[in-house]
Formats: structure tokens, sequence, C-alpha cells
């Protein structure tokens, strides 16, 4: 059952102000009525201090939201994991010895399900590409690679020289800038087009953020986020 209660304020916006620091939640959390002052037109209490009451109802959380159940990942047979990675490492050889190139690499399997692939050298900054544009693309092809006659699914994460961390760093960083100026400005701001990995990033960085939000707008390369305030 939803829980009803009255706060009080020298105006409405002070108490709805006050009702919502008390509840601690957000606006879009609460459905709001300003109830009627039948004082205020009373001779006895006309040089009283004004008085605003609000009645804030908070509203049922959608069951999907109590509910939340991680579906776990299905666990890939051990056979077609070791099929995969060894995949992954044919081809890893042959594509470093037709480079002739300074470029090593370490494969491990994660999480019953995932192939890590880490690849390190001088010569693989050309990996990257740029904001990671090749090394996506990279990973793409590993993916085909990996799951080549094998219908169970296997992920592949591929890094170079550590930039997913560096990446996600200035992401971060970025989300935390962008958050601070759409709450300075009251303007919301569109990013530029980013992969799903890196929408992912900003979108977890402000999840939690009390005055914005994040939505995702475009379609396929074009697909950008969206800052405003709540």
């Amino acid at each position: 059952m939803s829980e009803t209660r009255i706060f009080e304020g020298k105006t409405s916006t002070e108490a709805i102000e006050n009702g919502l620091k008390e509840l601690k939640v957000s606006k879009k959390d609460v459905d709001i009525k300003i109830l009627e002052e039948t004082d205020k037109k009373s001779f006895f209490n006309i040089l009283a201090p004004r008085v605003v009451k609000v009645e804030m109802t908070l509203k049922e959380k959608k069951e999907e939201n109590t509910k939340k159940i991680k579906k776990e990942e299905k666990q890939v047979s051990k056979e077609n994991l070791e099929k995969a990675r060894k995949q992954v490492e044919t081809f890893l050889k042959e594509f470093i010895t037709k480079l002739n190139e300074d470029i090593n690499y370490e494969i491990k399997e994660e999480n019953g399900n995932t192939i890590s692939v880490v690849i390190g050298g001088e010569a693989s900054k050309f990996l990257i590409g740029y904001r990671g544009e090749v090394l996506n693309s990279f990973q793409t092809i590993l993916i085909a690679v990996a799951g080549k006659d094998i219908t169970e699914k296997i992920h592949v994460n591929v890094d170079a020289l550590g930039y997913r961390e560096k990446r996600q760093k200035v992401l971060e960083d970025l989300a935390q800038r962008i958050e601070k100026n759409v709450i300075r400005n009251k303007k919301s701001v569109t990013l530029e087009p980013m992969t799903a990995y890196e929408r992912k990033i900003i979108h977890t960085k402000l999840q939690n953020s009390e005055k914005v939000k994040t939505e995702s707008i475009g379609e396929n390369e074009n697909r950008r986020i969206v800052v405003s305030l709540k």
C-alpha cells in the first residue's frame, strides 16, 4: 500500500522540498497534491506566518524494479569454450606472423562463457585506432572466429595496451563534467555518437544521479546519449 504524508512550508516549493528531503526520494517517485489552507481568510490568523501544506504519496514501484532477477549467463560447455579459445589462438598466431611486428598476446577463459584477449607490444598501438574503432572491429572479428561451428554464445573481450580501462576513465570524467554543466545551465546536452560499450559507461556513471537522467537517441552508428534534468 502506498504511503501518504503531509508536509509544510512557507511556499508550496519549500513544502515539496521538505517532503522530498525527508522521504529521501525525487519528484518522479511521488504524487503531489497542494492542500487548501482552510483558515487563510480568518481574521485571527491574518498576521500569522503563512503555511502551505502538500500531500505526498509514494508511487508504487514497478514490479520489475522491486523484483529484479539477474539472469545468469548460460555457461558454455568446457569443450566448446576450449574449442573457441584454440580457434582464437590459431587466428592470432597467423595474424601476428603475417604482420611480422612487435606484438604479443595473452588469452584467458573467464566466467565460463568469455574469452579475454590482452594484446601488448609497441606495434599493437595500430590495433586501437581513433577512439578504439579498430579495436572494436578487431573484437568483432575475434567473436566470429571464436564462435565458428559452435552453437553456444561465446563472448570475447579484447584490449590493447590497457586502452579499455583508460577510455572508461575518460568517459566517466566526461559524464561528471556534463552532469555539472546540465545542472548549472539547466539545459540538456547531446553527446557525440558512441558505441554501445561507451554509452553503457555513461549511463552507468549517471544512473544514480539525483538531478540528471540519460537516454539514448538515434540509430546504428549515429546513436548517442542525451543528458538532461530530471
